[in-house]
């Protein structure tokens, strides 16, 4: 409980554990915040890790290989008899990156969670993987640009710098909205018919 705690405050907190871990690591700080950002992107279990703060290279590498861990292993976990993992569903992930999968993936890197598993399940759809490569650079270029002015042209502002946290929950918050109206788009189709 008090590892999840600690966890939890580090990510509310981070713009104040950044300059600790750069005090304490030096030029090894990079590779704590590689770390970081690989996982978050990379690692389908580790989508909670503050990669919004961090940045671009560990992030487009994180995806590179989280596609790849969807292309080689996602199939096989629909061969089995799982309730969650359906063939259909699969069937459903090829259809949608057929039709939207350089969109999606751009726009993934923007929605929490979301960009955790968009990669991962483009492996599985067997999006080609040039297209994948391509959209995920523009999608990395975008991200790491707009929070990196975000926070150039906001940081200082007082009530942003002292209340850094509450502007998390906000991010978060309006990073979800694009979600939740196709989640409403979709069930309004789905009750038309």
């Amino acid at each position: 409980m008090q590892l999840f705690q600690s966890l939890i405050n580090f990510i509310l907190h981070i713009d104040k554990y950044l300059l600790q871990i750069v005090n304490q690591y030096g030029m090894a700080s990079y590779a704590i915040l590689f770390a970081i950002i690989f996982m978050e992107t990379g690692l389908v279990v580790t989508p909670f890790l503050p990669g919004d703060s961090l940045l671009f290279v560990a992030a487009f590498l994180g995806d590179t290989v989280n596609y790849w861990i969807g292309r080689f292993i996602g199939p096989k976990a629909f061969n089995s008899q799982s309730k969650f993992l359906k063939k259909e569903y699969l069937e459903k992930a090829q259809a949608f990156y057929e039709k939207h999968g350089g969109k999606a993936i751009v726009l993934a890197r923007f929605v929490p969670i979301v960009r955790t598993f968009a990669p991962f399940v483009a492996g599985i759809g067997k999006m080609h993987y040039t297209t994948f490569l391509s959209y995920n650079l523009i999608g990395g270029i975008a991200w790491v640009l707009s929070f990196t002015l975000m926070g150039f042209f906001f940081g200082n502002l007082p009530i942003i710098r002292d209340n850094f946290h509450y502007s998390v929950f906000a991010i978060v918050g309006l990073s979800l909205v694009p979600m939740i109206v196709e989640v409403i788009k979709s069930r309004q189709e789905s009750n038309q018919k």
